[in-house]
């Protein structure tokens, strides 16, 4: 009686024993795709912000547009000019120049005109 015993409880010491090592093998497989997530979410970041510096860079060089309360932000590949502008020429020069910058899929133009003597 004590041998039936004996084999029950080392095989269900067995089948603890391989679902442990299963859950921690299937558990090393997504270890790896973490961190290339990461570092693509990072990369993305990073080529939001150079394309805003590009984009404000382009308009600071126009001496149409007066960029002083501009603010040019980037989202995968898409421009948002936000701020104010003193005349509506402003607001349409600013989208154009943005248009052009290599790497800028849409502009959104959320410039306002601001009252003169602000």
């Amino acid at each position: 009686m004590k041998a039936v015993q004996v084999t029950k409880l080392v095989a269900g010491a067995l089948v603890v024993f391989a679902a442990i090592n299963a859950q921690a093998q299937s558990s090393d497989v997504d270890v790896p795709a973490q961190p290339s997530n990461k570092q693509e979410i990072k990369a993305a970041k990073n080529a939001d912000r150079l394309l805003a510096r590009q984009v404000r860079r382009a308009l600071s060089k126009s001496k149409d547009v007066s960029v002083s309360h501009i603010t040019v932000r980037a989202k995968n590949g898409a421009v948002i000019l936000q701020g104010s502008v003193p005349e509506q020429q402003q607001v349409d020069k600013a989208t154009q120049i943005a248009q052009t910058v290599p790497g800028a899929t849409a502009v959104t133009n959320a410039l306002s005109i601001r009252p003169t003597g602000h």
